[in-house]
């Protein structure tokens, strides 16, 4: 193997590729990336198993070859050099890798030893923007839970209902769905919400088309020159959409910039509380009032402006609501809710693409 790359497009690759990488695996090749020139462009690969992303870049080979090499060194070293052409030489498994200032061999692993994700044959083929995708993601991975005992809600939920292409996760204390694309195919993937996350990084500049290929065991996203596959979450997602009243007794907008802050004040005297702030609406004054109290500091009442329809009160974890509003992208926001018993509903009223459930707490 034997090409040149620029330092730029080598240093962005490694930097998405590189993450998924495993030191901790069994296998010490996972603590690699695969570097391997496919039709005169170099492809560098990574994967622990569950993940796999290959970033494609653009080089000039002189001489086809594949090598793995240590992914942190190789990310750690790229991205110390300057900018400018970076030449690659594979001798007896070593890469040497020299600029016009630096000159350094890197001990590798044969390219053989690296485990490929198995290609998704006869699967179903969809597309949608990466700026949609990119937003959803951002609205809806929050809410996923981090708990490996119960690995059905670790997840990303896919799935079609009524036309409709939506993305959804819960960890059982706050649900987010959100609106994708029309849609005519049966879509029901259950994605890992880590994978998302390594996604959301991919998206981070890419707007434009990504296509999405899968079956019942793996998924594929590809955008531009980059490739994401994971495995699927084997399991039976619940039905959230019971959780969902279609009424309420009590309701509020406001502007999500004062929304913010209210809460964010009201949060520093819920931390002994675990979190808990207590949401009240009172449609007189037009007021949305969030108390907290913190039996060693204190206690706080913090108000804001709000066209109220309801009089009544609900306690939340302040982080849930923090983070909830956080992700909005309007300017106003509803919460709405009829119990102190039942779930709090967030929307923005002019956009109802996205709504964000949070439980209850006891009060």
């Amino acid at each position: 193997m034997k090409l040149q790359v620029t330092q730029e497009n080598l240093s962005k690759a490694l930097n998405s590729v590189a993450r998924v990488a495993s030191t901790r695996g069994t296998l010490p090749v996972l603590a690699n990336v695969l570097l391997k020139t496919i039709n005169n462009r170099l492809s560098i690969a990574g994967t622990n198993l569950d993940i796999a992303i290959t970033h494609y870049i653009g080089s000039k080979v002189t001489k086809e070859g594949a090598i793995t090499v240590p992914a942190r060194l190789m990310q750690d070293f790229v991205n110390s050099l300057p900018s400018g052409v970076i030449n690659l030489e594979l001798e007896d498994n070593k890469l040497r890798i020299t600029t016009e200032k630096y000159q350094s061999v890197i001990n590798g692993m044969a390219a053989d030893d690296f485990p490929v994700m198995p290609d998704i044959n006869k699967g179903t083929e969809w597309s949608i923007t990466g700026k949609i995708l990119k937003s959803a993601l951002q609205q809806i991975v929050i809410a996923a839970s981090n708990d490996e005992a119960r690995p059905i809600l670790t997840g990303v939920l896919f799935h079609d209902y009524e036309g409709v292409l939506y993305a959804v996760a819960t960890d059982s204390y706050r649900l987010a769905e959100r609106v994708l694309i029309p849609t005519t195919e049966n879509i029901k993937l259950l994605v890992p919400a880590g994978a998302m996350h390594d996604l959301l990084r991919i998206l981070t500049d890419y707007d434009e088309e990504v296509r999405i290929v899968h079956n019942n065991q793996q998924i594929l996203f590809k955008a531009g020159d980059v490739e994401l596959v994971t495995r699927l979450i084997e399991g039976s997602y619940p039905d959230y959409r019971k959780l969902i009243p279609k009424e309420f007794t009590n309701k509020a907008t406001l502007k999500k910039s004062e929304f913010i802050n209210i809460t964010k004040v009201s949060s520093l005297f819920a931390r002994e509380s675990a979190g808990s702030i207590t949401v009240g609406l009172d449609e007189k004054t037009d007021e949305l009032n969030l108390h907290s109290t913190a039996s060693q500091l204190g206690e706080n009442t913090s108000s804001a402006n709000a066209k109220v329809d309801g009089k009544g009160k609900i306690t939340l974890n302040s982080k849930y609501l923090l983070d909830a509003i956080s992700v909005f992208n309007g300017e106003k926001i509803t919460i709405s809710f009829n119990s102190k018993l039942e779930p709090a509903i967030l929307f923005d009223p002019n956009n109802k693409d996205y709504l964000h459930v949070i439980m209850p707490l006891k009060s």
